[in-house]
């Protein structure tokens, strides 16, 4: 490795003086500002041709004019291969992100479907992350979204569990999972093992891309089952072939001569891109993403698909086939670097016809549909929204916050607050009040009062929109509260299988200052925002709202329960008559005690009413 410098040299000048020390060995090269700041990383098969380009006084875009006018230093280092050299060259731009690069902005891991190999019942669930637990992967699935409709369909039709080992072994009864019909309830024996296993194998058949061969046996023994007059049996039967169905709409139109690729596009429009990227595994299309690396105005499309597809395989799994719209420059030297990190053939290819090129042209138009989009986001909610999925490392701006909050004066009146955001602002429609019912709360029990909440909530969530299919699921959730809340609302989380929410705990900071507030996230350390962020702004703003809406929620319950009377239960009475009566009368007690005739001479009160009101009190007591 070389760093050297002439320090009376800038630009050509400088770059034609390097030009002394360097040989045509493959390598990196570094070009630096005055304050040794990476400004470019670039790769060379032959450094000492490459770098002598830059040596050229004219020729050159604007772009590059620009970086070789602030250049005030190179670093080289050497590798053996040009391979060696891209993989190197990659690794650093990610590291260094140098202003004059393409740079992937947006580089999450994506989520896989895991079956496990290490219980007797093995589980069905999302993963994310480095493939450390023994079992088997299928993926990657473009979202957590796209993971979860096929995860709630592959439940429907195979009945597998998805809670974890230490759930699973400590049931004494079957969850509601299992009452709605999205589990078989191996925890409580209501499948035998060989049986159990026998729906696993069918699921990781469907998984692999075999789903016809298990629509085939399912009807053959739907129709079994309705000749033996096992109807019960055949219509179960019926229901998981339906499900089957469901999952293959679900995901579109699936390619008839590609098992396995990811189909990249780029559109470039106004110094903007958009990169989209559909996974196809199995013969499935697994879902779609899109990505807006930062490029230029005057970037060329080869150079912009090279510096994503290596950034972007950095750290992911190539699949056997990539299918691009657009040719790269050294597409062999890709293809080369992408197979040694997958251990075999990877290919690179673009399409001019046929069902390759169709798929393309669909991604194509994904990508401008997108950019278009993207590029008339001015709106100052989508600007927070996509802020806070960054802030909070979400896979996409949420399209629907849950912000929770409880009030209550020691104990008394308690109720729960949940309010809700989106695209839209704050969506008041969808605001709901919790009355706590828990009577082995200890009052003021703020972690036993948000358990009972999110209880509730999910409880219901599962009941009226099980396939997540309707818009109510939450994107985001926001709990009022430190560590300790964080963890009650995530045993909540695991006890109904919807681990994949992601939450956030909003908790006062320093001496409970606006401003000073820490965010809680399950396995994380707490962090803060800086202080004239608009996305902090944003966040204090869904609080105070969940907070005022929670303790007119309270004080509304407070009051009624202070004024309530007996004369509330009367039927018929409403709040003009109550008022006649105690005018009239002077208190409830003295209402109850009154003599129909009495009750007859109040005004407003007729005969029938008189006697309703005179029959309610008497039979009660």
């Amino acid at each position: 490795m070389t760093d050297s410098s002439a320090d009376s040299l800038t630009g050509h000048a400088l770059i034609q003086d390097y030009l002394k020390t360097l040989d045509a060995s493959p390598g990196v090269y570094r070009m630096l500002d005055a304050q040794a700041r990476v400004l470019y990383v670039g790769k060379a098969r032959n450094l000492r041709a490459r770098v002598s380009n830059y040596a050229r006084p004219a020729g050159h875009s604007g772009r590059i004019a620009r970086m070789i006018s602030e250049t005030a230093s190179m670093m080289f280092l050497t590798t053996q291969t040009e391979t060696e050299a891209l993989l190197l060259e990659q690794n650093l731009i990610k590291q260094l992100k140098p202003r004059y690069n393409v740079l992937l902005r947006d580089d999450k891991s994506f989520p896989n479907i895991l079956v496990t190999a290490t219980h007797q019942f093995p589980q069905i669930t999302k993963h994310r992350g480095a493939k450390k637990s023994k079992g088997r992967y299928y993926g990657p699935f473009a979202s957590a979204g796209a993971v979860n409709r096929t995860l709630n369909q592959l439940q429907k039709v195979f009945l597998l569990r998805n809670c974890s080992d230490a759930m699973f072994s400590s049931r004494s009864r079957p969850c509601l999972l299992y009452q709605i019909k999205r589990c078989s309830g191996p925890c409580v024996g209501k499948i035998s093992a060989e049986d159990y296993a026998a729906s696993v194998k069918d699921a990781e058949q469907f998984l692999s891309g075999r789903s016809t061969e298990i629509q085939e046996t399912l009807a053959a023994q739907m129709m079994e089952a309705s000749e033996a007059m096992e109807f019960e049996r055949a219509a179960a039967l019926r229901d998981r072939i339906r499900a089957l169905t469901q999952v293959q709409t679900v995901q579109g139109i699936n390619p008839r001569t590609v098992q396995e690729a990811d189909i990249v596009a780029l559109h470039m429009e106004n110094g903007q891109a958009c990169v989209q990227v559909f996974f196809i595994r199995a013969g499935q299309n697994w879902g779609n993403r899109d990505f807006y690396p930062r490029v230029g105005v005057d970037i060329e499309a080869p150079e912009v698909l090279e510096a994503f597809l290596g950034q972007f395989y950095d750290s992911k799994e190539p699949p056997r086939q990539l299918i691009l719209s657009h040719p790269i420059d050294d597409p062999d030297l890709m293809a080369e670097a992408l197979g040694q990190k997958l251990g075999r053939k990877v290919e690179i290819l673009v399409p001019q016809r046929g069902e390759k090129a169709e798929l393309v042209d669909g991604a194509l138009r994904n990508a401008r549909e997108s950019l278009a989009r993207k590029m008339s986001e001015s709106a100052t909610q989508t600007k927070l929204l996509n802020g806070l999925a960054e802030a909070f490392g979400l896979d996409a701006a949420p399209g629907r916050i849950e912000v929770y909050d409880n009030s209550h004066i020691q104990g008394t009146n308690a109720v729960g607050g949940m309010i809700v955001a989106g695209p839209e602002g704050f969506m008041k429609n969808q605001y709901r009040k919790f009355n706590i019912k828990g009577d082995d709360l200890t009052p003021g029990d703020d972690f036993g009062m948000m358990k009972e909440v999110l209880t509730r909530r999910f409880k219901r969530l599962l009941k009226e929109d099980p396939d997540r299919d309707k818009g109510m699921w939450p994107d985001l959730l926001l709990i009022d509260g430190g560590a300790g809340q964080v963890s009650a609302v995530q045993e909540i989380m695991e006890e109904y299988g919807v681990e994949d929410i992601p939450m956030v705990g909003v908790a006062k900071g320093v001496d409970r200052d606006h401003g000073k507030e820490e965010f809680h996230r399950p396995g994380t350390r707490p962090f803060a925002l800086q202080r004239n962020d608009p996305v902090l702004y944003f966040i204090q703003r869904m609080r105070d709202e969940a907070h005022r809406f929670a303790i007119g929620t309270h004080r509304a319950k407070r009051a009624k329960s202070i004024g309530a009377t007996p004369l509330d239960e009367v039927p018929g009475v409403g709040a003009t008559r109550k008022r006649a009566l105690l005018a009239h009368f002077g208190s409830a007690k003295a209402v109850s005690r009154a003599a129909l005739a009495d009750l007859r001479a109040v005004e407003g009160i007729s005969d029938t009413l008189a006697q309703t009101i005179y029959d309610f009190f008497h039979e009660k007591g």
